[in-house]
């Protein structure tokens, strides 16, 4: 058992065939953790949201790849 890692990752797909075992899905590809159509305010929250996830992945014991849901 190594140090848990967690992939936030815009293609999903490929971070499954590289062999992630933690996975949350980001936003996009020219914004990971964000979206220039909110307001700073707006993706302050989605980032906090989103790397609030990953961390909680990382405390979840797993067997094999997981995908971590992100609920809007």
């Amino acid at each position: 058992m190594g140090i848990p890692v967690v992939q936030m990752a815009n293609i999903v797909s490929i971070a499954k065939t590289i062999g992630a075992n933690r996975i949350v899905p980001t936003v996009a590809i020219p914004h990971p953790l964000g979206d220039p159509l909110l307001s700073e305010t707006e993706q302050r929250k989605l980032r906090h949201h989103r790397v609030g996830i990953a961390l909680d992945s990382l405390k979840t014991n797993i067997e094999e790849t997981t995908i971590f849901e992100v609920k809007e």
